[in-house]
């Protein structure tokens, strides 16, 4: 059996996967610790046209969520450091 995504499914990009390993590296996670990466579009005026949302589920604990006001591929490690070390998730 090959673990493929079903046709017309894509991968998740190059740049959702390194924030989601610098997620795990920066909070050292364990593995049974879920991470996921999501963009957003946002069509409200005042607001980015695309955030990137970051959340934790632990298998035991409160699931943890903080957004980044910009696409993933814009998001630097110290940026992403600063928000998860130091903003409380929502």
């Amino acid at each position: 059996m090959y673990l493929e995504p079903r046709p017309g499914i894509a991968w998740p990009s190059s740049h959702l996967r390194k924030v989601r390993d610098a997620v795990r590296a920066l909070l050292g996670l364990d593995d049974d610790t879920a991470v996921i990466i999501r963009q957003l579009i946002r069509g409200e005026v005042g607001h980015p046209p695309l955030q990137t949302v970051v959340e934790v589920l632990p298998m035991d604990g409160e699931v943890q969520r903080w957004t980044l006001h910009r696409p993933a591929e814009q998001i630097a490690e110290n940026e992403l450091r600063a928000t998860l070390l130091h903003h409380r998730p929502i």
